[in-house]
Parts: C-alpha cells; structure tokens; sequence
C-alpha cells in the first residue's frame, strides 16, 4: 500500500510534468502516468517536424521515465475531442474577429476532463499536473488557486476554467518552487538531458507560429469566403486594404502591410463588414471591460464592487481595478488606462495571489 493513496500525474514528457510525477513518487503515492496525445501535426497539414508534447519523442520521453522509476505509464488519445472542441472553437473565434484561448478552453473542458475520467477508472483518489501554481481549501469549503512561487513562470492565468468539483481532486506540486530550482531537481535525478529541455511558448497545434497558414488549411475557401477588406481610422477614413479580418488581433502593429508615417496599431475587427480599424496607441486605452462566462474560484459570487488585479493577457503584469458581477458578466473598471483589451482572450482577477476567477473578454 502507498503512503497516499493512488495518483494520476498528466505527463508531456517535459521536465516540469516528469519532475511532478517523480517528486510525488518519492512522497509515498502510487504515481500513475498518463500522457496525452492531443493533436497529430502530419494528418492535418502542419510542420513536418513534430515537437511539444505530442510528438513520439516526448511520449518515449514520458514513459522512460516512469519506466526508470517502476510506476505505470498510459497513452490516452484524445485527439477527436480536443479537435472538435479546442481547434473548432480556435477557428469560429478568428472568423467571428475574436482573438481565442485555447490553452484555457483545454484545461477546462479537454485536459482536466480526460485526466479525471481515466482517473476514476484507475481507481486514483487525485490527479496531478505540472503547473506553477498552488491550491488550497478554505473555511467555507471552496478550493482556491494561487499564484506559484515562481512570477515568472506563474500560470494561474490559464487556470481560471477548472471548477470546483475538478480542483477539489486536483494537485500542483510544482507550486512552491521555481523554474531553476525544477531544472536543478532534474540535474539532480541524474535526467540531465530532461533538465535541459527547450520550452515551447507556442500553441501547440500551431507548432510554427502561422496561425494564418493553420486557418487556411482548416477552412479551404477561407480567402474566397473572406477576401481583402479595408483599414479604416477610427473616424471611418479608408487609408488602405487589409488581406482579410481574420487574419488580424487587437493591439497588432506589425505585419499589417500598410505605412502611415506613424506607427499604428489594430484598434478593432469588425467580421460583418470586414473592416480592420486602426489606430495610435492613445485609441487602443481603455478603462472598462466586460467579461462573459465567468467561472469564480475563491468566492461564490462577487456582486458588490471589490478591489481586484485584473491581467487581460498571459504576460500581463496586471491592472488594479474594481469588478463587480452583473448577471451573468463581470464589469471591469481599471484604476488607468489599459492597452489591448483583445475580445476573445481571458481576463482573470486576482486578489492578492489568489486567483478569485476569470472569463471571456467582451
């Protein structure tokens, strides 16, 4: 019998995952391996090379290492839902001029799902990623997310979806360390080559970066359907055309193809009429939000004004603000002027370092 009972650690192969299932192991729990094979770059057109935590080597990778530490090691093909869901969404996003998340839309409906649907099969009380982040249940009975020790490497912001009923079974041992101290742990394993594993900041079906290419080759016709349309200044003055609005994001500056003698930047995307608004970086300010489907961590509800730190992007150092919770949104009213309030991306509200929930940007 394990020390603590039965545990399903979600394994990419990369050395924080690998790290998290050792260090569980070694604490006394029955580790139990599974990586998931989310996305298949050769069916669907995309980079020759596979890399990130779908390709075969990051497999092998994975189940080595639990081989080398005697704990079992699963494949799980998820590859149907995470394409009905996470791609299909990645694509309705850009052709209705949002900017998506599917990095967050996976956790909560693909990832945390998967992992605790095999769990229950395999009989395992919790399961386990490899996160920097912390978790911890309250006097009121609700489970809270908080920020890892690490601020660099934090990644509380993609968790916001995961519900209460999820986090409840839920570990993150990597919380209470940094990204050096993970790799000197790895060092330490003797996994020199696993400690010194590049890491990818890409999506991941999108390997090289060209989300244009991957909606071309997701929707064939996408350039008949769509075609070029104009950039207009915010006063409705045409100054040039675009290749198409979804092939544009809030805030970008670059690659828009067109001079204006000083630089400019996409203020907004209208898919209706395929116009592409620009503007200086003064226009791209706002001072109010709303978000859409909410998910609260720390507290139930949030319907008078509270004091909160607002990120409205992954690298977002985050604005202090007031929100306040009407129906079914959440109002956002920041203390200054924020750039790049991207429609479609999350916004996520702190307090402190506990992730008190988050949402969709209107």
């Amino acid at each position: 019998m394990s020390k603590h009972g039965r545990i399903l650690v979600a394994m990419s192969g990369g050395v924080d995952s690998s790290v998290a299932a050792v260090m569980l192991h070694e604490q006394g729990y029955e580790v139990i391996g599974l990586t998931m094979k989310t996305w298949d770059y050769a069916s669907a057109g995309g980079s020759s090379k596979e890399t990130g935590c779908c390709s075969l080597d990051s497999i092998n990778d994975a189940r080595a290492l639990a081989v080398g530490y005697g704990f079992p090691h699963y494949i799980l093909d998820i590859r149907n839902e995470f394409g009905d869901f996470v791609i299909d969404n990645f694509v309705d996003e850009y052709l209705a001029g949002r900017t998506p998340n599917p990095c967050v839309l996976c956790n909560t409906h693909i990832k945390w799902e998967a992992l605790l649907k095999r769990a229950d099969k395999l009989d395992c009380e919790f399961i386990a990623t490899g996160h920097y982040a912390n978790i911890r249940q309250q006097d009121n009975g609700r489970y809270v997310i908080s920020k890892g020790k690490d601020e660099n490497k934090d990644q509380s912001y993609v968790l916001w979806g995961v519900s209460q009923q999820n986090l409840a079974r839920t570990k993150f041992p990597l919380g209470s360390f940094s990204k050096p101290e993970i790799r000197q742990i790895a060092v330490d394993m003797g996994q020199l080559e696993l400690a010194g594993k590049s890491e990818s900041y890409e999506i991941c079906f999108v390997p090289d970066n060209d989300y244009r290419a991957f909606l071309r080759h997701k929707v064939e016709d996408l350039d008949e359907r769509v075609g070029p349309g104009n950039f207009v200044l915010t006063d409705g003055t045409v100054v040039g055309k675009h290749l198409g609005y979804p092939y544009y994001t809030i805030g970008q500056r670059k690659g828009l193809g067109i001079a204006l003698g000083k630089p400019m930047f996409v203020t907004r995307i209208n898919a209706d009429t395929n116009t592409v608004v620009l503007g200086t970086a003064e226009e791209l300010e706002r001072k109010e939000a709303w978000v859409r489907n909410l998910n609260l961590i720390k507290y139930e509800s949030i319907t008078e004004p509270l004091e909160a730190v607002t990120k409205i992007r992954y690298k977002d150092a985050g604005t202090e603000s007031k929100i306040q919770q009407i129906g079914d949104h959440m109002k956002v009213s920041f203390d200054h002027m924020v750039s790049g309030i991207a429609p479609g991306q999350s916004a996520v509200f702190y307090e402190g370092s506990d992730l008190l929930g988050g949402g969709f940007l209107l």
